[in-house]
């Protein structure tokens, strides 16, 4: 059984900063690569970032790149995201995910936690 429990949203003004963390069961990070999508409303679901399961390789949609950091901590089956120069088109349900995919195109994924709301005011 594979657990994702997202954390850490909530709101900040543009320009400011939020870490996201998911807590993720033991299968959850010896057998899957992690990542971040998002969902703001009315729109389709966004791939955020991904860390490789294997060499810890990092990939990021274009839109946070240079502004938004993924990384994990092994011995707290933790992975988190680093959002910095928050803007308002990042405001969205960010939700921690499980996937075989890895790379910058990824479009699904096998496991998703319940969400974590991020509102950016301007």
């Amino acid at each position: 059984q594979v657990q994702l429990v997202e954390s850490g949203g909530g709101l900040v003004q543009a320009g400011g900063s939020l870490r996201l963390s998911c807590a993720a069961s033991g299968r959850a990070f010896s057998s899957y690569n992690l990542g971040w999508f998002r969902q703001a409303p009315g729109k389709e679901r966004e791939f955020v970032a991904i860390i490789s399961r294997i060499g810890g390789s990092t990939y990021y949609a274009d839109s946070v790149k240079g502004r938004f950091t993924i990384s994990r901590d092994n011995a707290k089956n933790t992975l988190y995201l680093q959002m910095n120069s928050l803007k308002p088109d990042d405001t969205a349900v960010y939700y921690c995910v499980a996937s075989r995919m890895v790379g910058s195109g990824v479009t699904e994924y096998d496991y998703r936690g319940q969400g974590t709301q991020v509102t950016v005011s301007s």
